[in-house]
């Protein structure tokens, strides 16, 4: 079911779907869900922007007419009212509600446009992800959650608003991101929205797709140890924990992790 998803996680497979590959994601809040199905509905939005569009259109007109009919015609628009749900980074809700955080609306965007031949990408501005329109003539960045337009400045005002972040200091703040980057900050995304929501089975299964594609990542296996504590998997919390401290050997919390490894490996002696 998520073959596409841990291609582009383990191996950065940039040839992945990227909608394929969040709609996979989206399979930890809804198991079973018809991957293909919406991804008909992102092909449907692409003949019905082209029916308006040209090839030959100059990309200026090009990103007005995607814009009026994205963020007009079918309404995205960015969820405000219950941005921390975590439908917000299921593609599917998105494409049913035409409501999400800037993410996912962005990748509805870029979507589209890789259907009709068209140059977008991501960017992952603190504290607020933008999209960029881009060919040998116009460029130019859009906020999908808002449904604008936006200048370089206006992309500064915005870090600074969001993040408190001048990206004048961040040369690479506005470069173009790779899927591999997308999805690794759509798991975020999730994990702490099912963290925040006590629904830890599934950050479980997000931090396993994290730790997939970043498996020398010390903090995700501590979390994910202390999940499986809370879930009452012993063995699962012991392997987790020691693997943390294989790879945080000078970690400040070092000692109290070492005193959950020796309390569950009590624990687990006691069972035999």
């Amino acid at each position: 079911m998520v073959r596409e998803l841990e291609d582009l996680l383990i191996n950065k497979g940039d040839d992945v779907p990227l909608d394929i590959a969040v709609l996979q994601l989206a399979s930890i809040e809804y198991p079973g869900l018809d991957v293909s199905y919406f991804s008909e509905v992102l092909d449907s939005h692409g003949r019905e922007l082209a029916e308006t569009t040209d090839p030959r259109m100059p990309g200026e007109e090009w990103v007005a007419a995607a814009n009026r009919y994205l963020f007009e015609d079918l309404g995205f628009h960015g969820n405000r009212e219950d941005y921390y749900n975590a439908r917000n980074s299921c593609l599917n809700d998105v494409l049913t509600a035409r409501a999400g955080i800037p993410i996912t609306l962005c990748v509805v965007y870029m979507e589209v446009a890789r259907r009709l031949g068209r140059n977008v990408l991501g960017i992952g501005l603190p504290g607020h992800f933008l999209c960029k329109y881009q060919d040998a003539g116009y460029a130019a960045f859009i906020d999908c959650f808002h449904g604008r337009v936006l200048s370089e400045e206006d992309c500064r005002d915005m870090a600074l608003n969001a993040a408190h972040i001048d990206i004048e200091d961040l040369p690479r703040a506005l470069a173009p991101v790779s899927k591999w980057q997308i999805a690794i900050r759509m798991l975020n995304n999730l994990r702490q929205v099912y963290y925040q929501g006590k629904q830890y089975d599934k950050a479980i299964r997000v931090l396993d797709l994290y730790l997939a594609a970043l498996p020398g990542s010390a903090e995700e296996y501590k979390q994910r140890g202390v999940l499986h504590l809370h879930q009452r998997r012993p063995k699962d919390a012991l392997t987790d924990l020691t693997r943390y401290l294989q790879l945080a050997p000078h970690a400040g919390d070092r000692a109290e992790i070492e005193d959950h490894v020796r309390n569950v490996r009590r624990y687990l002696q006691s069972l035999n």
